[in-house]
């Protein structure tokens, strides 16, 4: 069910009261970066709860062409044998990462000064996203790359045999760019240093403190700087994977805009770098709420509940919160058409890069089912007229996207004419089940075909 295969159109329909528990998958960010240390590191890895989506499984492919064991012991249940730092072998083959550009670019950084060769490609979706802010700052370490016009992939990446540590700021709002430096840091002799002058996701400074690197995070003036110390022996960890809180965004928000739901998404990861979507949907007025907050693995976890909430009003979602909910606009914005008002989004153009140009694709959906917005460059606004309002009727485009498709699907389920999305296939990537899923608490979605 990805961009390599038949499109799968789906339709979505306005549905009753949702109802009932969603036990959404593994977070993927967290996934992939266990896969990656658990084959950085020396001995046994196990890991519950994986993500066995098709973008995971992709950096499972790739780690063991690098030479690590890698082994499906059951549902969500995995065992890495790691070849420790700068233990990564020539793979045979090309990498192919699916539509992954989280593994590309993490695999990239990892390689990176590491004294082999390495061919990457992926989908359509995936060849056409900009690979040059990995491979600039990997160069710094003495890595060079081979790709397509405007840094793209398919693209070999030549390792440094002798990297030397860096220094760098990233120039962007990318949790994907700073882990690859860091993840190139691990096997560059002294300390590399990455600063960055907004906090992204840090799964992979917790994870990395985990198997035992020497990392240290300090806030400055200039930023957050990281400082990394090079060549640890990483060891071995057992790791529970929590549920994704992009995946839960999902039945969360379809809760909210459908009446008389009442949806329960236990188990959800509330790093606060990823849950900016969760404070703007509370701060809009949704009756959202956390139930048994507790730790787990070093990540903040928590039940979350949504209930349907007719009174939501429209905001300004603070341009500094974007790094946070980066993945969670898209749904948003069909929040943002049944809500009341004006839903401001600004400092948002990494959206333009993703699997997608997201704004472009919402935009173009959400215009088709006749909810009206106005969008620049890195900022967009929804005009919603509440509850119920949101005609429908409109094919969509998902491109290749995943999470266009999903915000679609849930689109549908409380406008007043069905929404048709022209393929539901780039779901697979992230959210395998989420059809069951969404059909077990009462939502009316079936593929066209059918």
């Amino acid at each position: 069910m990805s961009g390599h295969a038949d499109p799968i159109p789906m339709i979505s329909r306005k549905s009753g009261p949702l109802k009932g528990v969603a036990e959404v998958p593994g977070d993927k960010s967290i996934s992939h970066r266990a896969l990656i240390l658990g084959a950085l590191s020396v001995g046994e890895t196990r890991i519950s709860g994986l993500l066995e989506g098709d973008d995971v499984l992709a950096t499972a492919a790739a780690m063991r062409a690098f030479g690590a064991e890698v082994e499906h012991l059951g549902a969500g249940e995995w065992r890495v044998n790691g070849v420790g730092v700068g233990g990564f072998q020539e793979p045979e083959n090309v990498i192919d990462c699916g539509n992954a550009g989280t593994g590309a670019r993490l695999i990239m950084g990892v390689m990176a000064t590491t004294g082999i060769s390495a061919t990457f490609t992926g989908d359509a979706s995936l060849r056409s996203r900009p690979m040059a802010r990995v491979t600039e700052p990997i160069a710094l370490f003495g890595a060079r790359s081979f790709g397509r016009e405007g840094g793209r992939l398919p693209m070999t990446i030549v390792g440094a045999g002798d990297p030397a540590p860096v220094r760098y700021e990233v120039p962007m709002l990318s949790a994907q760019v700073k882990s690859a430096v860091l993840f190139a840091g691990l096997n560059a002799p002294g300390k590399t240093v990455v600063t960055e002058k907004e906090a992204t996701r840090d799964h992979t400074e917790r994870m990395l403190a985990g198997f035992g690197a020497e990392i240290s995070i300090e806030e400055t003036d200039e930023g957050r700087v990281i400082t990394l110390t090079g060549q640890p022996e990483l060891k071995p960890q057992n790791i529970t994977v929590p549920r994704d809180p992009s995946s839960a965004a999902f039945p969360v928000c379809a809760a909210l805009i459908t009446p008389g739901s009442d949806v329960l998404v236990p188990n959800i990861g509330l790093n606060p770098t990823r849950a900016g979507l969760f404070a703007t949907l509370r701060e809009m007025g949704a009756d959202l709420t956390y139930e048994n907050e507790r730790e787990e693995g070093g990540e903040p976890v928590a039940d979350l509940r949504a209930r349907f909430s007719p009174d939501m009003k429209g905001i300004e979602v603070p341009p500094e919160r974007a790094a946070s909910m980066i993945d969670e606009y898209p749904i948003l914005s069909v929040v943002a058409a049944n809500a009341t008002g004006d839903t401001v989004m600004r400092g948002v153009k990494e959206l333009r890069v993703k699997e997608s140009d997201r704004i472009d694709a919402m935009a173009r959906g959400l215009e088709a089912n006749g909810v009206a917005l106005d969008e620049g460059e890195d900022w967009w606004i929804i005009h919603g007229n509440g509850p119920g309002t949101v005609k429908g009727g409109g094919l969509c485009e998902a491109r290749l996207d995943h999470r266009i498709a999903m915000s679609f699907l849930v689109l549908g389920m409380a406008a007043q004419n069905p929404v048709r999305v022209d393929d539901g296939g780039p779901v697979a990537t992230s959210f395998p089940i989420f059809e069951p899923l969404m059909a077990g608490l009462g939502a009316q979605i079936v593929r066209a075909n059918q």
